[in-house]
């Protein structure tokens, strides 16, 4: 279908035809949309007839969207290059249909000045594929002690704050971080996790874990962790975001934070929602992640938390390795596995299976955390950025690591049948991915 242009060409004025559009809360139908000059020009009906000069696309029987916004990803540049670039990654988002990515700041050295903020910023320009939006680090080599400077780097283009890959243990320094974030007015993503209590864990602690002597991490790891941030939220207001959200507790303690009307909202994972820790039996350290794989009691929990609007966004936690360092074994191998190109399937799984409707699900992948962090994608609303994807929902293919264009190849998810693909996507107008090769 989308053979019939030749999409090597640039166009000033491209209209995606025939396409069945799906922009939460503003279309659901057969539309035509129009992008001028890099912009979303106009939705219309299928009957109204583009401008002459307009270079049409026959995009009938695709799904189009507001291009996917992630939350959280780890571009690993500067510093571990040999796992991931801020090139690859931004390739491997659009490739995943993302046309916004939000990096954390556990780089090296860590983005906890302007100078780092500006090296990332410099880089996603040269990449030239998604949108990259670099969020700075609460305290100074995220060590957890001293703060930086937000104002500083909110100015250099940071969106967000967060010392994720750990969290911020001291209470007072967290009291502080929040209260001026308030200030600042700059949302505060939280890693939330107990560290005297996880202590070397490597998985969920549970039946699993005592089966195959592996050491467990405790859900209270978690949950302790964000009744306090919860408290500390309200009392500074300023805006907490749970990361990763993985246990049953945390998404009562979200949503009771939510019915009092606190600024506290929250982000899944796709690994979170689709496996449990039985997949540590099977994969091994490519199912170790950070907060780990939970229960199937606690993974049915975070699924309630999505339908009934707790839980406000889906996040990939886009976590790269070198394959050497996944050889190392449970003890030793990071924590993490790569999502940017597995997302969207998994998302769509959910529709397949009745758990969310296809317009909530799309929801919790653009305007919902575009609106959390004031992106400005995550619409086509006419006037913005036309950041655009385009899915085949029929489909059918198999995950398979050696054709991710990220350079990590870590996912407990290879081999897997998947329904629904990206074939197309569209950054400010220009198509910088196509199914099956890069434009």
């Amino acid at each position: 279908m989308v053979n019939r242009l030749n999409t090597e060409e640039e166009s000033s004025f491209l209209v995606l035809a025939g396409g069945w559009v799906l922009d939460p809360g503003r279309w659901d139908g057969e539309a035509d949309v129009w992008i001028k000059d890099g912009m979303v020009e106009a939705v219309v009906s299928p009957d109204v007839a583009p401008p002459r000069e307009a270079a049409c696309l026959d995009v009938r029987g695709l799904l189009v969207l507001p291009g996917l916004v992630d939350l959280h990803v780890h571009l690993r540049e500067p510093g571990f290059e040999y796992k991931e670039t801020i090139a690859t990654g931004a390739a491997a988002a659009v490739a995943g249909g993302f046309t916004s990515i939000c990096c954390m700041p556990n780089t090296k050295p860590v983005n906890d000045e302007p100078t780092v903020t500006q090296l990332i910023k410099r880089k996603s320009g040269e990449a030239d594929r998604a949108k990259v939006y670099p969020i700075g680090a609460i305290t100074k080599g995220s060590a957890g002690r001293e703060l930086t400077d937000f104002r500083a780097l909110k100015e250099a283009g940071c969106v967000a704050l967060s010392d994720d890959g750990r969290p911020v243990m001291n209470d007072e320094v967290m009291r502080q971080a929040m209260q001026q974030a308030s200030d600042v007015e700059l949302p505060v993503i939280d890693h939330c996790e107990d560290l005297i209590l996880s202590g070397c864990g490597c998985m969920n602690e549970g039946p699993v874990s005592r089966v195959l002597g592996i050491r467990g991490i405790p859900r209270g790891a978690e949950f302790r962790m964000i009744a306090r941030d919860i408290k500390l939220a309200e009392a500074t207001g300023a805006r907490l975001h749970v990361a990763h959200l993985s246990t049953a507790v945390g998404v009562d303690l979200v949503r009771q934070a939510k019915a009092k009307g606190l600024p506290v909202t929250a982000e899944v994972c796709p690994h979170h929602f689709t496996l449990t820790d039985e997949a540590v039996r099977e994969q091994g350290v490519n199912a170790k992640m950070n907060p780990p794989l939970r229960s199937e009691r606690d993974r049915e929990a975070l699924l309630e938390g999505l339908a009934d609007g707790t839980i406000d966004a889906i996040a990939t936690d886009h976590a790269p390795h070198a394959e050497y360092e996944k050889q190392w074994g449970m003890d030793r191998a990071p924590f993490g596995i790569v999502g940017l190109e597995t997302a969207l399937a998994l998302t769509l799984r959910l529709v397949e299976q009745g758990v969310l409707p296809l317009e909530r699900a799309v929801q919790c992948l653009t305007s919902k955390p575009a609106g959390l962090l004031g992106l400005p994608g995550g619409t086509l609303r006419p006037g913005t950025s036309a950041d655009i994807v385009l899915v085949d929902r029929t489909c059918e293919w198999v995950v398979d690591p050696e054709q991710f264009l990220s350079k990590g190849r870590n996912t407990p998810f290879a081999g897997w049948p998947a329904r629904g693909r990206v074939m197309m996507t569209v950054v400010g107008g220009r198509i910088r991915y196509r199914w099956p090769s890069v434009a």
